[in-house]
């Protein structure tokens, strides 16, 4: 018997938080296109707030910025989870975009995207291994350590199938 999503977040002991149904501006948290689900970069929450501040190589470890990269992973699946009613109509994660606020000199953003890519795979299994890119930047909005984006593939619905 296969695994599901949900089984998996269960046994990683992980709860997708609610979702604000608020943005910080005017964008969409997801847009479903019927074939894709594109969520927007999610920031670093736990309860709310943002968990790490600060560029990574000056005032932020490798080891704080990945549990921040982890953080942001699973706002991504709580927005998907939100956008789609459940989890399991992800057919497979396609891409992400981890974005590293680097100090002058930092150029191990790859390290820190490898923990959001290692979340994904845990909880999606086979269908969260994913293509990626690992950018640094000199900021992110409120200062955020890390901010991950998302393609997903969707599953097609018994209604897609009959059109």
């Amino acid at each position: 018997m296969t695994e599901t999503i949900t089984q998996r977040l269960e046994q990683l002991d992980l709860v997708l938080p609610e979702i604000s149904a608020a943005s910080a501006g005017i964008y969409r948290p997801a847009l479903n296109t019927g074939s894709q689900l594109f969520v927007s970069g999610q920031l670093p929450l736990e309860n709310g707030l943002i968990t790490t501040l600060g560029q990574v190589g000056g005032d932020v470890t490798i080891r704080d910025a990945q549990e921040a990269a982890k953080h942001c992973a699973i706002q991504v699946l709580a927005q998907a989870k939100a956008a789609l009613g459940s989890l399991e109509k992800v057919e497979h994660l396609a891409k992400i975009t981890v974005f590293v606020s680097s100090a002058c000199g930092f150029s191990e953003q790859h390290v820190v995207a490898n923990a959001a890519s290692e979340l994904f795979t845990k909880v999606l299994g086979s269908i969260g291994e994913h293509s990626r890119s690992a950018v640094g930047v000199a900021s992110l909005p409120f200062n955020a350590t890390v901010e991950v984006e998302a393609i997903f593939n969707i599953a097609p619905t018994p209604a897609d199938l009959q059109a």
